[in-house]
């Protein structure tokens, strides 16, 4: 599965430590950080691939006698 998704990078101030935390605009949950902007990249992806990976088990295994349908859509936002 291919997916698109805003990712922000926010570099912190020295002040305050350093390095960049980043999120996915369009995913809750999916944040990171890292000392270097390659760092909190590399971050961020593994986040959101754990993040989808828990979603998807959390929901895998309908409950008895519920119907359930799955399907692919696709998503246009400007």
């Amino acid at each position: 599965m291919e997916m698109v998704v805003t990712a922000v990078y926010e570099q912190v101030p020295e002040s305050e430590g350093g390095g960049y935390t980043a999120y996915a605009e369009e995913l809750p949950g999916a944040i990171s950080e890292g000392d270097t902007l390659e760092e909190a990249r590399e971050n961020l992806r593994d986040a959101v691939e754990i993040l989808l990976e828990a979603n998807r088990e959390l929901t895998r295994t309908p409950r008895p006698g519920q119907k359930v349908t799955r399907e692919k859509i696709t998503i246009s936002v400007a």
